[in-house]
């Protein structure tokens, strides 16, 4: 059955009113199959090796080959309507009580003293955009003035956290690689900052696997539980780029300096129960009761007496403060100068195209 011109601008239409983000892996094949659709075979030149996101356009157009421009036409139709599919079928949940509202990529709500910060990105793993880091700064600022008791973060989906969106890097041109760096430099260190300064108490509950940025602050949380199905990964080394989030301080503090070295210079990913020997989790639940058992967890020391909950976490962070504020600050400068290096940029156009090619 052939698809018809109607079709393909219906499918045109129906993909500008998606309200969920499909991922970028989608996005490309979209536009790789929309560009086959309407001009045939790829007959452009290739882009330069640091043009990120037009080479990663170009070699997805480029991947479909000969591929005649009516099956690409019905194969962006069908893609499509999968996604509206989906979309009118999923499940649109009530807002929980107290919910507030205007956050894009994370959900936070208050219920039983608790203040839940949800991030909320499922189909990118919860990948840390600019706009999620900014979104969790506001939320983070929102619950330390709030009448909480204790505040929680914790991922949707099957992910805790993937770490960075790598696409931070792959959304910049070649002459605005400094720019970048100096403002990534300094939205890490003021998200970092957020997580030293937090005055009440702040529990992580890691729902699956977790990797870079979202691992290195755990060692800032007061207290880390997570299901047995989660991994710990900080691939610093494969990116050509340094530790982060207080790690290169507080990990060696945690678990010993050989542990904290294969961990942060050798990228081992560690199980939960290999987190939780070392210390840098509290405890680890079994999958199928992970959010009862912590539930019941969270809702006990809710109950607890606020003010005193806050004063004796500023006795027991106090003396480590200002160390903090200052690694924080080392490892920002450092990270910056990576970010700058051709060995972090081949590290990570190298990570992009793997990963373009599954």
């Amino acid at each position: 059955m052939q698809v018809s011109q109607q079709d393909f601008e219906k499918a045109k239409d129906q993909l500008k009113l998606l309200k969920v983000d499909p991922g970028n892996e989608v996005k490309l094949k979209l536009y790789a199959l929309f560009k086959q659709a309407t001009q045939g075979p790829c007959n452009t030149p290739k882009p330069g090796m640091l043009d990120f996101v037009n080479k990663a356009k170009w070699d997805a157009w480029n991947s479909l080959g000969s591929l005649p421009q009516e099956s690409a036409r019905q194969q962006y139709v069908d893609l499509v309507s999968s996604l509206v599919s989906s979309e009118s079928s999923s499940h649109v949940k009530e807002n929980p009580p107290d919910s507030k509202s205007g956050y894009e990529t994370i959900e936070v709500f208050t219920e039983d003293n608790i203040t839940k910060i949800v991030l909320n990105r499922p189909k990118m793993k919860n990948a840390i955009s600019v706009k999620m880091y900014e979104e969790i700064m506001e939320a983070l600022e929102e619950a330390a003035k709030d009448d909480s008791v204790i505040t929680v973060l914790t991922g949707s989906g099957d992910y805790y956290c993937s770490g960075n969106d790598l696409n931070n890097f792959a959304n910049v041109s070649a002459g605005g690689i400094k720019e970048m760096a100096d403002n990534g430099a300094k939205l890490l260190k003021n998200f970092v900052k957020h997580f030293i300064d937090f005055p009440k108490p702040l529990i992580a509950v890691v729902n699956g696997p977790a990797v870079g940025i979202s691992v290195t602050v755990l060692g800032l949380f007061d207290v880390v539980y997570s299901t047995d199905r989660a991994t710990f990964h900080t691939p610093f080394s494969n990116l050509g780029q340094s530790p982060e989030g207080c790690s290169s301080y507080v990990f060696p503090k945690i678990m010993g300096l050989a542990k904290a070295t294969e961990m942060l210079l050798f990228n081992k990913k560690l199980t939960a129960a290999e987190a939780c020997s070392v210390g840098l989790v509290t405890e680890v639940f079994p999958d199928k009761t992970f959010q009862k058992e912590v539930r019941a967890r969270l809702k006990a020391y809710a109950s607890l007496p606020r003010n005193s909950l806050a004063i004796s976490k500023q006795l027991l962070r106090s003396i480590e403060k200002e160390k903090l504020h200052e690694v924080n600050s080392q490892e920002c400068a450092c990270l910056k100068e990576r970010w700058l290096s051709d060995e972090c940029m081949n590290a990570v156009m190298s990570f992009l195209k793997k990963k373009s090619k599954l």
